[in-house]
């Protein structure tokens, strides 16, 4: 019997999900169907809800949707909790449980992939949805110098700088004090990073990791 998945975004046609996991399916010999679902930006829990009644077993969340991805699961992980957002359901009759694996993939990729070492790193980190959540506790676990959250809307960034206060070094920064600053790592965490572009406020040394 085939297990139905999905990612579920606005927009989602940049999603390479599909692809990844029917590698995956293929490699563990799974019987799987995986589809992109383009959600109206008011209709996230209409549409996963009509997915999940169809047989659906479980689905990728990305932008702009994962915080109320967090709010439609009915169990959590610890990770998806710290963050206030999630990017993975999975639904097993009434129980809908949610988590978050965009920080653990994250920090996987810079450390072995990348072989950029965040212990001791200065972090700037742009953007302050739910991307930028699921990733800030387990970059502060990595021991970063520091993180700095930039945000359009600074109110944003301070609200997520406040969220993870507890764990470690973290602020909020102004777009405008970024020239001022000097940072070893970058991190796009924002709907421009989707064509690979960077926020218009941005200004940053060629230099600088960018992930």
């Amino acid at each position: 019997m085939t297990d139905r998945y999905a990612v579920i975004g606005h927009p989602v046609a940049h999603s390479k999900s599909p692809e990844i996991h029917a590698a995956f399916a293929r490699e563990t010999k799974e019987s799987i169907s995986y589809e992109r679902l383009l959600a109206p930006l008011d209709g996230f829990f209409t549409t996963v809800e009509t997915f999940r009644a169809g047989g659906a077993r479980g689905a990728n969340v990305t932008l702009p949707f994962k915080v109320e991805a967090f709010r439609y699961a009915n169990e959590l992980s610890e990770r998806a909790r710290q963050a206030g957002a999630v990017n993975t359901l999975k639904f097993d009759g009434e129980r809908i449980f949610g988590d978050n694996t965009d920080g653990i993939g994250l920090c996987r990729d810079i450390i072995h992939n990348l072989r950029v070492p965040l212990r001791g790193a200065r972090i700037l980190l742009v953007g302050a949805g739910g991307a930028a959540r699921g990733v800030v506790g387990p970059l502060l676990a990595a021991h970063p110098r520091a993180i700095s959250i930039s945000n359009r809307t600074l109110s944003k960034a301070d609200d997520v700088a406040r969220r993870f206060a507890d764990l470690g070094p973290v602020k909020s920064i102004a777009p405008a004090e970024l020239a001022t600053q000097r940072f070893d790592i970058l991190i796009n965490a924002t709907s421009a990073s989707l064509d690979g572009g960077v926020p218009p406020h941005l200004v940053y040394p060629s230099d600088v990791p960018r992930v």
